[in-house]
């Protein structure tokens, strides 16, 4: 059994390998269960939570993550997420490797994002918005590139010197590809004009109103994974045509779409499909180019389990 690390799992997973992957993943499905929420009591601070998350592929491989986030991790110089991953062989149960699991649900979660971006966001989007700068950040602004030419990226986070930490280590990398980089401090206005906004926040309090989305933009929900969190607001959700990574998954667990679902601003059949619907073509599309669309994730384990079969194959 191999033990790989983070860096090696970066260097296995670029982000157009890994979404066509999980498109393959999508469009042959698994079994996955829905992911066990554990809260862990931290008396020194907030409350830990222990995330669990099997999947399997009869005939291939199975696999599972165990995922714990502490939020004030980062206050001691530790990442709020932290967890690894344990992959299988189907056929006969042995144990294949053990991957570090950072890193896997960083690149797996930020392609997810960008493989409905690739169906959802316009193809004239050119200016993409990131609003947070954690750990999880500078994938999505990657992703998001890898499926859309855009040639403008800016950034917000609530604490600035984080945001240009972000853009130093974007910087480079997008300019060559023709993205300006900018930290903006207005979020409203930056709302206004953005084609793409993404958000990857641990806020509990809507960031984004759907009042400033403009026509035809593309909103991303990546940071809330439990009931209580929100990224966008009741009257984004009342705008946009809704789509979701898992239907269990969004409708259970993410605030974003449970707590409008409570108040009636949404209901189910206004979700017009998830990540199984949209690579097998079994779902609309945006309805026009000014309409809005909002895709949620909430994290599924097939992506887990996709994401650790490359890093398992590209082991020489």
């Amino acid at each position: 059994m191999r033990v790989i690390d983070a860096a090696a799992v970066h260097a296995a997973l670029p982000y157009p390998e890994l979404i066509e992957a999980l498109r393959e993943a999508f469009r042959a499905g698994g079994d996955v269960p829905l992911r066990q929420h554990y809260t862990i009591p931290n008396p020194s601070g907030a409350d830990g939570m222990l995330l669990v998350m099997p999947a399997w592929q009869a005939g291939r491989h199975m696999g599972i993550k165990a995922v714990s986030v502490y939020p004030d991790n980062p206050n001691q110089g530790l990442p709020s997420v932290i967890g690894a991953y344990l992959l299988f062989d189907a056929r006969n149960g042995a144990p294949k490797a053990v991957i570090d699991g950072v890193a896997l649900t960083l690149r797996r979660t930020a392609c997810a994002s960008a493989l409905a971006a690739g169906y959802l966001a316009r193809r004239e989007a050119a200016h993409l918005l990131m609003v947070g700068a954690g750990a999880l950040a500078p994938h999505l602004v990657r992703a998001h590139c890898a499926v859309r030419r855009y040639t403008k990226v800016s950034l917000w986070n609530r604490n600035a010197a984080r945001a240009e930490e972000l853009a130093a280590s974007l910087r480079d990398d997008l300019n060559a590809q023709g993205a300006a980089v900018k930290v903006i401090e207005d979020l409203e206005a930056a709302v206004k004009v953005a084609d793409t906004v993404s958000c990857a926040t641990l806020s509990h309090e809507p960031l984004v109103q759907g009042a400033w989305l403009k026509k035809g933009a593309h909103l991303d929900l990546v940071g809330g994974f439990t009931p209580k969190m929100r990224e966008a607001d009741d009257t984004a959700v009342a705008r946009a045509e809704i789509y979701v990574d898992t239907r269990a998954g969004a409708m259970k667990e993410a605030g974003d779409i449970v707590q409008p679902l409570e108040r009636g601003v949404l209901t189910p059949e206004r979700v017009r499909g998830d990540l199984f619907a949209l690579v097998r073509d079994q779902c609309p599309l945006r309805s026009g180019p000014e309409a809005i669309t909002l895709f949620k994730s909430v994290g599924f384990a097939l992506e887990d389990l996709a994401a650790a079969e490359l890093v398992a194959e590209s082991m020489p």
